[in-house]
């Protein structure tokens, strides 16, 4: 499969600065998060991509809008279980009615109406749901052909591997990392 970290920020402007929480809840793209995505796009457009999955936050949806432009046949997943792990406050998220207002051309009705984790989120959940993600992806047949749009700490516990924003990584889901966490951007 291929994962996708969202572009920057302006959460990850702020903090990259100052290494402090600026209290952006569900921030946007910068300009160059916005950049990044489209780079992102345009390296993707090459691959046979059928699935998009993509968390519910407002930066990763930004991030995949100029792949889904540019891939527009593929089966698109809203999902709340591939989400950042809580622990800032650019990781409390929006209400699904206020991002269907935001985003018409994806559903969130099945979405809980806060989706988001409360308070600082136990890095074994975050395992937890790294794993359970892991395990349903391996075992579908379009794997290979499934791009996830993601986070920092989602990707650095599905794959061990510390993404920048914007960049892709290709991932086998049938391997399971044997250092996962380091909870440090």
């Amino acid at each position: 499969m291929i994962l996708l970290r969202h572009g920057q920020s302006w959460f990850n402007f702020h903090f990259s600065e100052t290494r402090r929480d600026p209290g952006i809840e569900d921030p946007e793209l910068t300009a160059l998060g916005h950049a990044q995505a489209e780079a992102a796009a345009e390296l993707l457009a090459r691959e046979m991509i059928t699935r998009i999955i993509i968390s519910p936050y407002i930066r990763t949806l930004q991030t995949a809008a100029p792949v889904l432009r540019l891939i527009p046949d593929a089966i698109v997943e809203v999902t709340h279980e591939v989400r950042e792990r809580a622990a800032f406050a650019c990781d409390v998220g929006s209400h699904p009615e206020v991002l269907a207002e935001r985003f018409p051309e994806h559903q969130f009705a099945h979405l809980p109406a806060r989706w988001w984790h409360e308070g600082l989120e136990p890095e074994e959940v975050v395992i937890g749901r790294a794993d359970a993600f892991r395990e349903a992806v391996a075992a579908r047949e379009d794997a290979e052909t499934t791009l996830l749009v993601s986070h920092w700490a989602f990707i650095l516990a599905l794959t061990g591997q510390s993404a920048g924003n914007g960049e892709v990584i290709r991932y086998d889901p049938r391997i399971v990392p044997k250092e996962r966490l380091e909870w440090r951007a």
